[in-house]
């Protein structure tokens, strides 16, 4: 989804870093052979999320929905060299292809790949975290964000994508959409949480940054 006109948002991309080796490979091999390929962070949302990491330097690294680890990838490449990124997804037949890009890349003993419910596996995760990025189901991004916040850092960042969901946050809600109601609720959590300080991105499908005081 571009809310950009499509020219300006190629000038982006153009005049962003580019997208390593490693991830093109992992773009191509999705687009092959995995459903749905369209999930992928992708070039240019992906050297957005690498560059909050790498201005955050954060130790321990919390991912809500891995799919095949692209983003996990990216937020790796700014993490504390003694750092360590949990990911976590409900699909267990991507685990090898995630395991098989972590172990080509510089931080393969520092990806901790989680299967099964995000919800019940986090507060098995007995860390306080510096980033988190959240890119699941989104009927639970309110239950994530409730079980997150307490396990922050201060100072830590809470990314949240697909906060604009095609733009269906500013359409008249459907009653049986339950999807949109969650985002909806989300977007207002974050807003008014007294512990966090969001801004809300125009990026792809947007994305949230929410700092913990």
């Amino acid at each position: 989804m571009h809310f950009l006109p499509e020219n300006i948002d190629d000038y982006a991309v153009k005049h962003s870093q580019e997208e390593p080796e490693l991830l093109q490979k992992l773009t191509r091999e999705t687009w092959q052979k995995v459903l749905a390929p369209r999930m992928l962070s992708g070039h240019f949302q992906g050297r957005v999320l690498s560059m909050i990491s790498k201005l955050l330097n954060p130790k321990n690294i919390l991912e809500i929905g891995t799919y095949t680890g692209y983003s996990a990838l990216c937020l790796a490449e700014g993490m504390k060299k003694d750092g360590v990124l949990h990911t976590i997804d409900i699909n267990e037949e991507l685990f090898d292809l995630q395991r098989k890009y972590f172990e080509m890349s510089d931080f393969g003993t520092n990806i901790k790949q989680h299967i099964g419910d995000a919800v019940q596996i986090i507060p098995t995760i007995d860390l306080k975290f510096d980033l988190v990025f959240i890119d699941a189901d989104k009927r639970n991004y309110p239950k994530y964000l409730e079980i997150i916040v307490s396990r922050m850092n201060s100072g830590g960042i809470i990314l949240s994508d697909n906060v604009l969901w095609s733009g269906k946050v500013v359409e008249p809600l459907k009653e049986d959409d339950l999807d949109t109601k969650a985002i909806l609720e989300y977007n207002t959590s974050l807003n008014t949480h007294p512990l966090l300080e969001t801004v809300l991105l125009p990026i792809r499908d947007g994305l949230t940054i929410s700092r913990v005081k």
